[in-house]
């Protein structure tokens, strides 16, 4: 018969190494939230990266539509409403070809939900037209617009 002689102080080692300290989980703790915090910026900014490729692509959607509009009718459409006149007729456009845009519920509104901004003549580009989106933060003239006079550079 095998007999052993048990030591209590070994049983009380055994006890305390079978888990983890609390240093030792705030350890991995802290190891983890440093990890996502170099991680998750970089995931979610892809976000905000599709949605200023989006107002890209769709701004040059409209310039391909308006060119199309200024070569039937000889100018491009007027005033800030005028991408409209890319869907709808308007009474001074004898030669309206159009739609210009395939665009079932009107005019797209930017990534963002707003509408774009258009002005002919435009400021920047006083000989056809200034089109843009304001960008993530929704006031226009700062760093995250997106214009057609800063595409074509």
């Amino acid at each position: 018969m095998n007999t052993q002689i048990r030591n209590p102080k070994s049983e009380i080692r055994n006890r305390r190494r079978a888990g983890f300290t609390l240093i030792e989980l705030l350890l991995v703790l802290v190891i983890l939230g440093i990890l996502a915090a170099i991680v998750v910026p970089k995931f979610a900014n892809r976000g905000e990266q599709a949605r200023q490729t989006a107002a890209r692509t769709q701004i040059a959607a409209f310039a391909t539509a308006l060119s199309a509009f200024e070569v039937d009718n000889g100018y491009y459409p007027r005033g800030k409403d005028g991408l409209q006149s890319l869907i709808q007729q308007p009474n001074d456009a004898n030669n309206w070809r159009g739609p210009y845009l395939e665009e079932k519920g009107g005019i797209p509104l930017d990534p963002w939900g707003r509408a774009y901004i258009y002005e002919c003549p435009g400021r920047n580009n006083p000989n056809s037209y200034d089109l843009s989106s304001m960008g993530f933060d929704g006031r226009e003239g700062t760093e995250d617009d997106i214009n057609n006079w800063q595409l074509s550079r």
